[in-house]
């Protein structure tokens, strides 16, 4: 039912979504960006999770937005649990598919590298995330799907009007992870108001 949609900036996700298993929307939010006092939208974005990560999350209990919002060891127990997770970013403001994939890249490879674990398979496999981007287009209503089935494996899925559905997999867990904290990262997230949506949701969950 249309009813049923949750609204992000006159793009409609749906509550629930499934990969093996049924997956909730529990955070939504946008990227953008300010010039000169104007707010530029790019995406809207969903992050859907299993409802069984509330089993992983137990040390949280009771805790409140702020409270989580400011416990990196929150994000990081999100990244970590097994559980299945798929993230839709539809595209709000055209731009090319390369930009999105200088911004993905730099990201992962930015934390990669903090780490210590930036070698040449991570280069190698964030080489073909930005090779997969490099030719597609993102107009307005395009849908770039993130979907982790396993903590090691990521597939990509890009589906805009008039092509066909294209596909990447990516097999280096050093990269997917990096590519979940993308999203699920905290304060160092790609969006804050998704993050925001995400510590009010788990907060409610974990308040019951």
């Amino acid at each position: 039912m249309a009813s049923e949609m949750v609204m992000v900036d006159d793009v409609a996700f749906a509550p629930e979504l499934t990969l093996t298993k049924p997956l909730a929307l529990l955070g939504t939010g946008i990227t953008d960006i300010e010039i000169h006092f104007l707010q530029i939208k790019y995406n809207a974005i969903g992050i859907y999770l299993e409802k069984d990560i509330i089993a992983h999350l137990s040390s949280w209990k009771g805790k409140s937005a702020t409270e989580l919002a400011d416990d990196d060891t929150f994000f990081e127990a999100l990244v970590s649990a097994p559980v299945e997770k798929l993230f839709r970013v539809v595209v709000i403001k055209e731009i090319k598919g390369s930009q999105y994939g200088v911004q993905l890249e730099s990201s992962v490879r930015d934390r990669l590298a903090a780490i210590d674990k930036y070698e040449e398979e991570e280069e190698e496999a964030l080489e073909k995330v930005t090779n997969f981007f490099q030719s597609k287009y993102f107009s307005k209503g395009s849908v770039v799907t993130f979907s982790f089935s396993t903590s090691s494996k990521a597939e990509i899925s890009f589906v805009t009007e008039g092509k066909p559905e294209a596909k990447h997999t990516v097999e280096n867990a050093n990269v997917v992870e990096m590519i979940q904290k993308w999203f699920l990262g905290g304060s160092r997230a790609v969006s804050p108001t998704t993050v925001k949506s995400l510590v009010e949701k788990f907060a409610a969950l974990l308040a019951q």
